[in-house]
């Protein structure tokens, strides 16, 4: 079954189309990277999916039903959305910040209940934010507050996870510990997960498929290592450098001009 069905859509801010003709579909409890360099169009295809925009040709399925269909209440009990920039609430503290997603789920009197604190706590405790849970959301790190709205999502309980480059920001051991999280909530809680990224050797090893948006309206879908081979990549992105394999997943290193290995 399909969580995710695009047809044939397309969508412009001005006369020259951003996206056109794109098709593609994310089965149920799969993990899609959405790949592509600056101005491709990837942000724009989240709030495509989540209603924010509307396309202008085609038409976006989410589990079957037109996206014109949801109510707002709907689409916040079906998907849960990480952007990748997001400007924190003032006098919110991380805790109350993470249990604004409980919010869909909230008794017709309005408060959270026990449970929605338990399920706030673990979903800190998942990111490694339990530690900030009390702490001004202003006041935290660029990096931490990127782990704390991932914890928001998780506390959303939904089946689609939509995330805008969800490890920006972060470290390297938090941005595997993240892929780490998301892969877990696919294979063992059956998630559905888009997760935007310029991390093309993380969506190697973690994600099924990969859609790579291309300037030029075109794009490429497909596994991992189909679609991320050295010539797709230099015709993409416009960028050569060094392409091997870990095991079964490819890597590709990229390298200027005046990168030292380049040189030699």
């Amino acid at each position: 079954m399909s969580m995710i069905e695009v047809q044939d859509m397309g969508f412009s801010y001005t006369a020259r189309p951003l996206l056109s003709g794109l098709g593609f579909e994310v089965k149920a409890g799969s993990f899609l990277a959405v790949a592509g360099p600056n101005g491709a169009g990837k942000s724009t295809l989240v709030n495509l999916l989540c209603g924010v925009l509307k396309a202008q040709a085609g038409t976006i399925k989410i589990d079957g039903r037109l996206i014109e269909e949801f109510s707002a209440g709907e689409i916040a009990r079906t998907m849960s959305i990480v952007r990748q920039e997001f400007v924190p609430v003032f006098g919110f503290s991380v805790m109350e910040a993470v249990l604004m997603a409980r919010t869909p789920y909230y008794g017709r009197f309005g408060f959270e209940r026990a449970e929605d604190r338990r399920i706030a706590a673990d979903a800190l405790a998942a990111t490694d934010t339990s530690d900030l849970a009390l702490r001004p959301l202003s006041d935290i790190s660029g990096g931490e507050r990127q782990r704390v709205f991932i914890a928001r999502a998780l506390a959303q309980q939904t089946p689609l996870l939509l995330l805008d480059e969800p490890t920006s920001f972060l470290d390297l051991k938090h941005q595997v510990d993240i892929y780490d999280l998301l892969k877990k909530m696919q294979t063992e809680e059956g998630k559905t997960i888009v997760a935007i990224t310029h991390d093309i050797n993380l969506a190697s090893q973690y994600c099924d498929e990969v859609l790579l948006l291309a300037e030029d309206l075109g794009y490429f879908r497909g596994r991992p290592g189909d679609v991320f081979t050295p010539e797709t990549v230099e015709k993409v992105f416009g960028v050569t450098g060094f392409s091997g394999a870990v095991g079964a997943s490819g890597f590709f290193l990229p390298l200027g001009v005046y990168a030292r290995d380049r040189r030699r």
